[in-house]
């Protein structure tokens, strides 16, 4: 079950973490759709997508790399984009299907449409949530 299922959960600086300097939601997608996790293309629209979708603005390209890993069946793009307020980053393992993905950010943003979105786009069979607030 999706922890948007179970709480009201948004991310709010002034309301809920007036001394939070940034916002971390940090997601272990089990098994997404394979079509989308192991295609470059797919990956990138997806991340361009996110950004919007989370009201951030992107800061330069976006930066996807295919990595083989020593360790068999851990294959799969990495990718970061830094936004104005910070960065999101995205690892996609391509046997397995899961997708682990960081949004890092010190501007306010809903973790609700954040989670809406991923689970429409990668269609996990089980997504793990953490959310932080971030403050020294």
């Amino acid at each position: 079950m999706f922890l948007n299922e179970l709480f009201d959960m948004e991310a709010k600086s002034d309301e809920f973490h007036p001394d939070a300097w940034g916002f971390h939601l940090i997601l272990d997608c089990k098994n997404c759709d394979k079509a989308v996790v192991t295609n470059r293309e797919a990956v990138s629209n997806f991340i361009t997508q996110l950004v919007k979708e989370v009201g951030m603005k992107a800061h330069g390209p976006l930066q996807i790399e295919h990595f083989p890993n020593r360790d068999p069946g851990k294959d799969g793009f990495s990718c970061v984009q830094l936004i104005e307020t910070s960065s999101i980053t995205g690892h996609f393992v391509d046997k397995s299907g899961d997708a682990y993905i960081d949004i890092f950010t010190c501007k306010e943003f809903s973790v609700d449409k954040a989670l809406e979105y991923v689970k429409a786009q990668l269609n996990p069979v089980s997504m793990k949530i953490n959310y932080l607030t971030r403050t020294a």
